[in-house]
């Protein structure tokens, strides 16, 4: 056995994980953005919502070539998570495998470009449990890449070593590359195909940031109240200022409405 032969191992393995995935990804194209989707239930996408158009008719372009119509389902752009719906129920679905991934272990992705596959090659770069993301999503689990990731392959699945399907690549802050994680996908998924949204916590309240005389802090003046909203119900009022919620001082507007999400709806709290 030479020297090279572990190396030319590794390779024909890589080549078979592209080989065996590629029937399940495809390529995605709204509007003028171009990024990359999974077959995750027959006739069913998931792709990355913040490389998806907010507008405009989107076409699902499939292995091979062909190019099929696509309906949006819904999409959580607090998790990255859009669903598309296809008329193509031929295509493959791909399993997601939760994956309990360590620093230094090597990853791939598979995309797809016009209907062919595209990969890259990286190691993981950060691992770590469950985060909250910038617009209030939930991920059960923070996953990077050291990984040149094409931008159409945004939305494209994760492999580990094993050929497992452990995540979707979407950017980051500074173009990090970033795992939306099987768990992730697999839970908010579900609940667009049932419902097309995500239920989140409603104040019925139009915010504005206002500095707090004598004060360092920040607070949210209310500008407009829902009148059949629960703010208005709790007796809040236009021109008042909230300071504080659930006894958390209010530091940032983006803040609260974080604090908003899907565990908070039903619930009461307290500002």
């Amino acid at each position: 056995m030479t020297a090279s032969a572990p190396l030319a191992h590794l390779s024909a393995a890589l080549a078979d994980f592209v080989a065996k995935t590629a029937p399940s990804v495809v390529s995605i194209h709204s509007h003028r953005l171009q990024s990359t989707g999974f077959i995750w239930r027959p006739g069913l996408v998931v792709t990355a919502d913040e490389a998806l158009s907010d507008d405009g008719e989107i076409t699902v372009e499939v292995p091979g070539g062909d190019s099929v119509p696509a309906r949006l389902v819904g999409r959580d752009p607090t998790t990255d998570v859009a669903l598309l719906r296809t008329d193509r129920a031929d295509l493959p679905p791909l399993r997601l495998t939760p994956a309990e991934l360590v620093v230094g272990a090597l990853a791939m992705s598979v995309g797809s470009i016009e209907g062919s596959p595209v990969a890259a090659f990286g190691v993981v770069s950060r691992a770590g449990g469950p985060w909250r993301s910038l617009r209030g999503g939930e991920i059960d689990a923070r996953v990077e890449l050291d990984m040149r990731l094409r931008r159409s392959a945004e939305g494209g699945i994760a492999l580990d070593m094993s050929g497992a399907a452990f995540g979707m690549v979407v950017f980051g802050p500074r173009r990090r590359v970033l795992i939306i994680p099987a768990a992730t996908i697999e839970r908010v998924a579900d609940k667009l195909a049932s419902h097309g949204r995500i239920p989140r916590g409603y104040l019925g309240l139009g915010l504005h940031p206002v500095p707090l005389a004598g004060t360092d802090g920040m607070g949210a003046m209310v500008m407009s109240v829902d009148p059949n909203g629960p703010g208005a119900a709790a007796g809040v009022h236009q021109g008042d200022v909230i300071v504080a919620f659930n006894g958390e001082p209010i530091r940032r507007v983006q803040s609260l409405l974080r604090a908003l999400g899907p565990d908070r709806v039903g619930q009461t709290g307290h500002a």
